[in-house]
């Protein structure tokens, strides 16, 4: 419980003082309620688990099944649309903001839901698919959809989710926040296209300066032939005889 608390005020800065957090926090509501569901679903209580978060989804707007493992320290900041799944895990210090999914692929049985670790930013809108695992130190860009592992200390942006940046993990907590400062592949692949046709207009501007100068500049054996050429001509057509 004083863990999401401490997580809170840690990560927002708009957190003015506690009692604040306590009072207008839904995504530590969630948590709190969850936490309720999550130990009656462990021990089989019917029905009432789901009651729980029925009524925990109408109150905070997100929707975490009561099978969900969420460790402490877990921040889930304005939460509105965020649904964890029934066999996702999430580990101690991440951050989830709104609009995440962590979800299934299908209708398969068993652990069908992502494996969050520690200390792993999930931007806005990220969805996280399959029994998949996310490792410790991820960055997940908003909008990013990801079907695959993701190792330690990486940055993942993109449809689907690609890895643009490794590394070990040493990012500061403001450096963590920093969604403006996420390597966007598209806009280097295509700022190397670019630098590719530039550098391929250069060669053609050489070449037709070359040609230009060429069809100038006839060689003297060129000439030579054509003057001899001429005269075949004119002998054949009997203008020498």
């Amino acid at each position: 419980m004083f863990e999401n608390i401490r997580a809170i005020r840690k990560f927002d800065p708009a957190a003015k003082s506690y009692i604040e957090i306590i009072l207008c926090y839904p995504g530590l509501h969630a948590i709190w309620l969850h936490k309720i569901s999550h130990s009656l679903y462990q021990i089989k209580v019917p029905l009432l688990p789901r009651m729980i978060n029925y009524f925990s989804r109408f109150l905070t707007g997100i929707d975490i099944h009561p099978g969900a493992k969420i460790a402490k320290g877990v921040f889930i900041d304005h939460g509105t649309g965020v649904v964890i799944g029934e066999t996702a895990e999430v580990g101690t210090g991440s951050l989830i903001f709104q609009g995440v999914t962590l979800g299934g692929t299908g209708k398969e049985s068993g652990k069908r839901h992502p494996t969050i670790g520690k200390n792993v930013v999930i931007g806005a809108g990220a969805k996280i698919l399959g029994n998949i695992l996310i490792e410790d130190n991820v960055r997940v860009g908003a909008g990013s959809v990801v079907m695959r592992n993701v190792p330690s200390g990486s940055t993942v942006v993109g449809i689907p989710g690609k890895v643009v940046k490794s590394g070990a993990g040493t990012d500061t907590v403001e450096q963590m926040l920093e969604h403006n400062q996420m390597p966007d592949p598209i806009a280097k692949v295509f700022s190397v296209l670019l630098e590719k046709l530039e550098t391929q207009q250069q060669l053609l501007n050489q070449l037709s300066e070359k040609q230009k100068s060429l069809e100038k500049q006839k060689p003297e054996s060129l000439e030579s032939i054509e003057e001899n050429e001429r005269f075949i001509q004119e002998f054949i057509h009997g203008d020498g005889i």
